[in-house]
């Protein structure tokens, strides 16, 4: 009979029923995708081997940390939906904290540790190398969704294929026949507006059509800044006939813009958003926009989390999920 000596991990009873250690969580979680030998042989294993499975622990009451950057917003508050609805059905806990509180240099990190945490998750920002340091030294893994900058190697990230997403988005206002099309993206060094704008760009490139250097605005992903930079574009001498907002808050900013000069949106101004968050279909006429998994995103960045909590190796170091375009009634054709 096996010692109990030693603290067991899902690796040690992996080991012992000669199976993966995907198995044993697969055993653990409840899941369906576990032949009956096998479910029963890693059971009988797991009692043997003393096993207690950590969501269990009383004094782990939340195991995941998930940080958020700035203020929730629509965006925000669908990723954050998703993940506690994932770490619900996993049977784990959560505490969502504002990343200001990274700013505790090292001490944060370590903070983490002292707490129990299984993993973190932050929401577009990402913990500096030094505190990374101290968290992969404990052995406590850290996610991020949708990173602002190209996360570090050690680090995990979870976003969507935003070059193909602004790539389908200026596609189809070309194939409405505009051709005087800006681009109002979030800030210059965010990943997924650089990517976002690069599709732009392809789209624009491959159909013949120029781009000049006053169609292309960048600045933040609120709806402020679809405020200041639609108003900057509708001001143009030669205004375009068509916008790719890099963020649906964007696209409403716009919107609200082009409205107070009397323009219709749809027959005078197109107008496609990102992220199809609730707020697209909230206005009139909905919004046609990119769709991002959010939710899908949030669960995924969980189940990530837990996955290399439990030692176990992952495919990828970055995890892309397919964008969608939704075609609503904010775009026409010229």
């Amino acid at each position: 009979m096996p010692s109990k000596s030693t603290q067991a991990t899902l690796a040690t009873v992996a080991a012992s029923a000669g199976v993966s250690v995907a198995t044993v969580s697969k055993v653990l979680n409840g899941r369906s995708d576990v032949a009956p030998a096998t479910r029963m042989l890693v059971q009988r294993l797991l009692v043997e081997h003393g096993y207690v499975h950590r969501s269990a622990r009383p004094e782990l009451t939340a195991t995941v940390e998930l940080q958020v950057d700035g203020p929730l917003c629509a965006y925000s508050a669908e990723i954050v939906q998703g993940v506690m609805q994932a770490a619900a059905e996993s049977g784990v806990a959560v505490v969502v904290t504002s990343t200001e509180h990274m700013a505790g240099g090292v001490s944060w990190a370590r903070g983490l540790i002292d707490a129990g945490r299984r993993a973190v998750i932050t929401l577009a920002a990402e913990p500096t190398p030094a505190q990374l340091k101290v968290l992969l030294r404990a052995h406590l893994p850290v996610v991020v969704i949708d990173p602002m900058n190209v996360p570090a190697s050690p680090v995990t990230s979870v976003g969507s294929t935003n070059f193909a997403g602004g790539m389908s988005a200026t596609q189809h206002l070309l194939a409405l026949g505009h051709r005087r099309i800006a681009y109002l993206g979030g800030p210059v060094t965010a990943a997924s507006n650089q990517a976002r704008m690069h599709g732009y760009r392809a789209a624009m490139e491959t159909a013949g059509v120029p781009v000049p250097a006053e169609y292309v605005r960048t600045a933040g992903f609120c709806y402020p800044h679809g405020i200041q930079e639609g108003t900057t574009l509708l001001d143009l001498p030669t205004p375009p006939t068509a916008v790719f907002a890099a963020s649906d808050e964007n696209a409403l900013g716009v919107i609200q813009v082009a409205r107070a000069r009397g323009l219709r949106i749809a027959e005078d101004l197109s107008v496609v958003g990102f992220d199809d968050t609730q707020i697209a279909t909230m206005t009139a006429p909905p919004l046609t926009t990119v769709r991002q998994p959010l939710r899908e995103m949030g669960a995924v960045a969980l189940h990530t989390a837990l996955r290399l909590a439990a030692g176990e190796k992952i495919e990828s170091r970055h995890i892309e999920l397919a964008t969608e375009l939704v075609v609503r009634g904010s775009s026409l054709a010229v």
